[in-house]
């Protein structure tokens, strides 16, 4: 049997046409065949063979935000955790952010977590290098300079934390930001939210204990002044921006004014926002505490809107993970943050169930869509000639999310108690199956292979 070789037979599949009963053959890593006749494609002694008669296939899912903190904080999770629980969630790629410790904010520390994550991940990967008030060289060397875009595997673009953040990574300053949106090419993405505006307010909220202050003290208008900032910077100098975790209605209703058919502008939401608002944060408490926090109804409401009309373009987690014991300190002093990878294809697909989108909508916004968002070769679709990345899931059967069986370190899930279907069954990197999901390996799932055994640095065109 050639490694990275299978034949999937009888799935429904999520082509870019539609959803198709058929075949899809992967040789050597690379879709090779896809049929639309179930059934049709002849077994070759050298390919594993899986009947997947009842099960969705999809492509890959590509996560755009996750914190795997490697390096730093392994209590929390580490590259290998990391890349498991993604593996678990149907997820075939991911981009990590730089807030470690030390930050990543040199062109040295992102080869070094490239290094790592080909000796300890499972699935492909691909890192942001940090902004910092004084680091435009090394963004350069990252990712060239305008007209100059350069493209080195495993790196996809630069991070600005407009709002606190740990280390040096806090830019906010208007001068500091002109300077690297005039002086790089590549993707910009930004945590978008007002520092000197969530300092001055939290004088009036700091003395309460309440979940309920932290979306009043960082509000809508806290989100949408650096939104502003960071898309004005980007129409000035003509530079490609992405924003991260999008959150409130206002934010989303003013940025469909901005997003047009160039693809200069871009943004994400977060199954979280789609699912919770302000009446989940206050039952569950500081479980459901993140930066930019978790809104109400008619946020939840817009945000469904915006992503339905086209004017957020991805799914990400913004898989932050945190201990339980920290997450037990209450407001303000609980960190902010939560996993995410384990669950995101789940939660998105029974919302499909539930009508509030289309599978193929699911596909778009968490594979498709991303690939395309970052310029990434060969991922994002089932066709013939892209990679190997695919996930088998399971829309017939419900599993309750439970904290015990979680991939990631800190060993618990913000959607715990939720029945949810779409789980995947069987995940693939580059044709070769990383992970599976049935009776016999029971809802938590089993990895099948080593670490480092499967997955590469994520090749992204470059942007100017």
């Amino acid at each position: 049997m050639t490694k990275g070789s299978v034949l999937i037979s009888g799935a429904t599949m999520a082509l870019p046409s539609g959803l198709i009963h058929g075949d899809l053959r992967i040789v050597n890593g690379v879709i090779t065949e896809i049929s639309t006749t179930a059934g049709s494609l002849v077994v070759k002694p050298e390919e594993r063979f899986i009947a997947a008669d009842g099960f969705h296939l999809l492509p890959g899912i590509i996560d755009p935000q996750v914190h795997f903190r490697e390096p730093g904080q392994p209590e929390k999770e580490d590259l290998q955790s990391g890349s498991a629980a993604a593996a678990s969630g149907g997820v075939t790629s991911f981009l990590d952010m730089p807030n470690n410790k030390p930050s990543a904010v040199t062109l040295e520390s992102i080869m070094d977590k490239i290094t790592t994550a080909g000796n300890k991940c499972i699935t492909h990967h691909g890192f942001f290098i940090g902004a910092t008030p004084t680091n435009v060289s090394e963004l350069q060397k990252a990712v060239g300079k305008p007209d100059m875009g350069i493209s080195i595997p495993g790196i996809c673009g630069i991070k600005i934390f407009m709002g606190a953040s740990t280390g040096d990574l806090l830019v906010n300053e208007l001068h500091h930001l002109d300077n690297i949106f005039s002086s790089t090419a590549g993707l910009i993405a930004v945590h978008a939210e007002d520092e000197k505006r969530m300092i001055e307010r939290f004088e009036t909220f700091k003395h309460r204990t309440d979940m309920a202050a932290h979306a009043e003290w960082r509000d809508d208008i806290c989100a949408l002044n650096a939104t502003k900032t960071a898309v004005n910077l980007a129409l000035k100098h003509q530079h490609r921006l992405h924003v991260l975790h999008l959150t409130s209605a206002i934010e989303a209703d003013w940025l469909s004014e901005k997003i047009d058919s160039s693809g200069l502008i871009s943004t994400e939401t977060l199954p979280q926002h789609l699912t919770f608002a302000e009446e989940e944060v206050m039952e569950v408490g500081t479980r459901l505490k993140m930066n930019p926090p978790i809104r109400s109804t008619e946020d939840r409401r817009v945000l469904w809107q915006r992503l339905l009309d086209g004017t957020i373009a991805c799914i990400a987690t913004d898989h932050a993970p945190h201990t339980l014991e920290g997450k037990t300190l209450g407001w303000p002093n609980a960190p902010s943050g939560m996993p995410g990878v384990e669950t995101s294809l789940p939660v998105m697909l029974t919302h499909a169930r539930d009508g509030k989108c289309t599978i193929e909508q699911v596909v778009n916004w968490m594979s498709t869509n991303v690939a395309q968002t970052y310029q990434m070769v060969g991922k994002g679709k089932l066709e013939e000639g892209m990679d190997g990345d695919v996930v088998l899931v399971d829309m017939s059967a419900e599993i309750i999310v439970k904290d015990e069986n979680s991939w990631s370190k800190v060993g618990w899930n913000p959607f715990a108690g939720q029945n949810l279907v779409g789980w995947p069954v069987l995940t693939i990197v580059d044709g070769v199956s990383v992970f599976e999901r049935n009776s016999e390996t029971g809802p938590r799932g089993e990895i099948l292979v080593e670490a480092g055994e499967v997955g590469r640095p994520l090749i992204m065109m470059p942007w100017n």
